[in-house]
């Protein structure tokens, strides 16, 4: 492993260059995307029949998803030996997560005000039917900032894996690591056991990936047959307006802080190609968590902060899920006549801010948080009921939240790192240079856990 990716760094020997185009797992899923959508537009009802395909392999991710943060934050934070240099990495990804999601819920306001995507829609508030949304409202409801806070807290250690939660796996792999980081020596032989285990659940999903091409297949199939192309074209201004402001957010405010941080935004997009194909084809950005980690390392940041950056930027940095909740809380606004007062813009920013957490890369999530924040609104002047008129659409935004959330982390992982003085600027510009070569295949080989000692660690290179 430690030789194929030695040579896949120096452009020579790199495994995707000698690979039959029909065995590149992103051609593989950018094929089966297409005859996704194919098969629900001309069939629907045969396509709507393969919805088990897409379901089946983000289930069999998800199954995999809160052992592997657990092993790879206790791992991080046990390596790390020394607790001040936990608390500091963690706060400073707090700080960039808090910064960049203000940031993108801006956005999202401006652009709503300027673009008015709602403006002249003139529905009916009294003819919307409120039951089609009445599963989301309730779950909406629940959400309180003492329950949201209280959910964190799983029933017993081994409850949050078995509900998957990411935010109460993250709670307990943190308590863990702090523990093993002060048991000494004894916790040693307890960490290389995690660490084993890790590079055992690393493997198996490197064996899961490679039904990528059918599960997004199912997906799309059932997506394009469930709501049919003309929804889209129904609600063609929303969802293009959504559309292009992500794009400007990855272009303008990803790639400048890219650029900051030494690294170009569209070699950057090269390099993980593969997992923002799958995240098109699956529309959740879970499926890929594992993958973005072992990439990020190979782009040069250190174990340590990828560790610890990517698992909790699912939770606290979602760009595309900040973006699509003010844009569309304005434009159903704009939809039913509502006119905001400053204190309604304030109130629907900060609840965005603090529902927004909870999505964690999950299909759908959005929506839920979508309610939670009409619901807060002072005075209520836009109905839950209001977000029928998105209903249909919104499977169609979620693929573009997820591929911006997934961005979103893969740029903060190195702006942490870079402001940790722990980014190999080196393997980062050699990366850059041939980021399609160097972006091995994911199906090519099992990941690199986060322990592996046959892949060389990222030497330290003081930030400028």
């Amino acid at each position: 492993m430690a030789h194929s990716a030695h040579a896949a760094l120096h452009g020579a020997g790199a495994p995707a260059a000698h690979t039959p185009w029909y065995k590149v797992l992103y051609i593989q899923v950018l094929i089966a995307i297409a005859l996704g959508i194919f098969v629900g537009w001309i069939a629907p009802d045969w396509g709507k029949s393969f919805k088990w395909m897409g379901d089946a392999f983000i289930a069999l991710i998800k199954m995999m998803i809160a052992p592997i943060i657990f092993c790879t934050i206790v791992h991080g934070i046990a390596s790390i030996g020394d607790l001040k240099k936990v608390g500091r990495v963690g706060l400073k990804a707090l700080i960039y997560f808090e910064v960049v999601s203000s940031v993108a819920l801006l956005v999202g306001i401006l652009v709503g005000e300027i673009i008015q995507p709602g403006a002249g829609f003139g529905a009916d508030v009294t003819k919307l039917d409120a039951k089609a949304v009445e599963g989301y409202a309730s779950k909406a409801a629940a959400d309180s900032t003492v329950a949201h806070l209280m959910a964190i807290i799983p029933k017993s250690f081994f409850d949050a894996f078995a509900t998957g939660d990411l935010l109460q796996v993250l709670l307990i792999s943190i308590l863990t690591g702090v523990v093993l980081t002060g048991m000494g020596k004894k916790g040693e032989g307890i960490t290389h056991g995690i660490d084993a285990a890790g590079q055992v659940f690393f493997r198996i999903i490197g064996l899961i990936v490679k039904l990528a091409p059918l599960g997004a297949f199912g997906a799309m199939a059932f997506t394009v047959g469930q709501y049919g192309i003309g929804k889209v074209i129904d609600l063609a201004w929303l969802v293009g307006t959504f559309y292009t402001t992500s794009l400007l957010f990855v272009f303008v405010v990803l790639g400048g802080i890219a650029a900051f941080a030494g690294f170009s935004i569209l070699k950057f997009l090269a390099y993980i190609k593969d997992e923002l194909l799958i995240v098109l084809g699956t529309s959740s950005s879970e499926t890929v968590l594992p993958h973005m980690m072992t990439k990020m390392k190979r782009l040069g940041a250190s174990d340590s902060v990828v560790g610890l950056v990517i698992p909790t930027g699912y939770s606290f940095n979602l760009d595309g899920t900040n973006i699509y909740m003010t844009l569309t809380t304005l434009f159903l606004a704009q939809a039913v006549g509502a006119d905001l007062s400053i204190g309604q813009y304030a109130t629907i920013f900060l609840v965005a801010m603090l529902t927004s957490k909870g999505a964690s890369g999950v299909t759908g999530a959005g929506f839920i948080t979508l309610a939670a924040t009409l619901a807060a609104i002072p005075g209520n002047p836009v109905p839950v009921a209001a977000m029928t008129l998105v209903l249909g659409v919104d499977k169609f935004m979620s693929e573009c939240r997820a591929l911006t959330n997934l961005i979103g982390n893969g740029v903060a992982t190195v702006v942490v790192s870079r402001w940790e003085g722990e980014l190999d600027r080196e393997k980062l510009a050699q990366v850059m240079a041939h980021p399609v070569s160097i972006g091995t295949e994911i199906s090519d080989e099992a990941p690199v856990s986060p322990g592996d000692e046959a892949a060389p660690a990222p030497k330290a290179v003081a930030a400028q």
